[in-house]
């Protein structure tokens, strides 16, 4: 990584392949500090927390990519945990976090709602900052109404939950999907970064913008 400050460690789920993030970097005089991206089902989000508590880590936001169930599972976990942990989703995707229909959990027999409160929305185009790293939000929704992406161009790295895979993109046969539109949103807002950007996705392994845009069959013109 460019900016060897910002460590990622990544958790998968051992239902759904799913990948939580943890994104920490150095507190300055005091502990390390770190934002949770996604978590899922257990025992991943103990995994989390005890990693952090492990490595002395402050955490100081969970961040939500979107809505669906397995990226949504373990929120209350690491909010119980973290309880200074402010919890961010898109607006767009709010709903999807107490509605166990709108977040596909329901189907699979688990009727998922979270009770954690969101205490911030992620607005494309808005900057985060964690540490001495700052991550712009990107829509990419399409998989879901309001799929987001976090850029951080010091670090060289995107995580980009279920919009883009290696070697293929997020599924938009759900209710709210849109091919078109993520199509679009890929194009526009993950395409345009530079080649050598770290691709951290939902499941699967880790790719670059570059790959994506030789090798990726969804994308092609």
């Amino acid at each position: 990584m460019k900016n060897a400050d910002l460590h990622i460690e990544t958790f998968v789920d051992r239902t759904f392949g799913e990948n939580a993030l943890v994104l920490s970097t150095s507190g300055g005089d005091g502990p390390p500090i770190a934002w949770v991206v996604d978590p899922s089902f257990p025992p991943q989000p103990d995994a989390v927390v005890s990693y952090l508590r492990r490595h002395d880590i402050r955490l100081e936001r969970i961040i939500i990519t979107h809505g669906h169930g397995d990226h949504i599972a373990g929120i209350d976990r690491i909010a119980e945990a973290h309880p200074e942990a402010v919890l961010h989703v898109a607006e767009e995707d709010r709903h999807m976090l107490t509605d166990a229909e709108a977040n596909l959990s329901a189907p699979f027999g688990v009727s998922l709602v979270v009770r954690t409160p969101v205490g911030d929305t992620l607005e494309p185009g808005r900057t985060l900052t964690l540490g001495r790293t700052n991550w712009r939000v990107l829509d990419t929704s399409g998989h879901s109404p309001g799929g987001r992406s976090l850029y951080c161009p010091e670090a060289g790295v995107v995580v980009v939950g279920d919009a883009l895979f290696a070697g293929s993109i997020g599924r938009t046969d759900f209710p709210g999907s849109d091919h078109h539109r993520l199509i679009d949103n890929i194009r526009r807002n993950l395409l345009t970064l530079p080649p050598e950007t770290v691709v951290y996705s939902g499941h699967g392994p880790t790719t670059t913008i570059g790959n994506e845009r030789k090798f990726n069959p969804f994308l092609s013109e």
